[in-house]
């Protein structure tokens, strides 16, 4: 009983403190301020986290772990391989769209150069499975004679990466000058297909 109570509260303060350091970055997020909205203490979060730091690697950690989580649910071995790249693609599409906090994350982590995902362990080793599930999606597809040769996988994670965080990163700005909100639903299964043919176009040998 106490193991679970323990863990929903880490979870509750997890939720909380994305949030937090989402909207107001990590040198604005404070601590009081998540306790406040917990109903809790400063000395309570720190019991569970050490300190601002570790919370916010631990939010960071949580975040990408949820990413890497969904790319390994993609039935790699029994898609055909533009199938299985257009799942991957949509799942990336749908992830970024549904968490536009975790966008804010990855950006505010990179105005601080990655100093604090170079310092975790968890971090640093999400790039296998990162890249494990397009390499396995690409070897199939190069061995079936469908896919190009000269592209590897962290090559396919920046172009449908690049896609999908731009829609919400720049959202606001792109909208302001074009006139066009490229969040607009009227708009999402056309440019959710549209990731899809650019990334299967560009792999597909001719």
């Amino acid at each position: 009983m106490r193991v679970r109570d323990a863990d929903r509260t880490r979870a509750e303060i997890l939720e909380v403190a994305t949030a937090e350091f989402a909207d107001r970055g990590y040198a604005g997020a404070r601590v009081n301020e998540i306790a406040d909205k917990l109903s809790t203490t400063k000395r309570m979060i720190y019991y569970y986290f050490g300190g601002k730091e570790q919370l916010y690697v631990a939010v960071l950690e949580q975040a990408y772990n949820r990413i890497r989580g969904l790319e390994q649910q993609v039935d790699v071995e029994h898609l055909d391989p533009v199938e299985a790249i257009r799942e991957l693609a949509g799942l990336t599409f749908d992830h970024h769209e549904a968490h536009p906090e975790f966008i804010r994350l990855v950006s505010i982590e990179n105005i601080h150069r990655a100093e604090h995902i170079t310092r975790s362990e968890v971090l640093s080793g999400l790039a296998t499975p990162a890249l494990d599930v397009l390499g396995r999606i690409l070897e199939r597809g190069r061995d079936a004679g469908v896919f190009r040769d000269d592209v590897d996988a962290l090559d396919v994670h920046q172009v449908i990466s690049a896609f999908c965080v731009f829609r919400t990163a720049n959202r606001h700005t792109f909208g302001a000058i074009f006139g066009r909100d490229v969040l607009d639903p009227a708009r999402r299964e056309h440019q959710r297909r549209m990731l899809g043919d650019l990334v299967v176009d560009w792999l597909t040998v001719r």
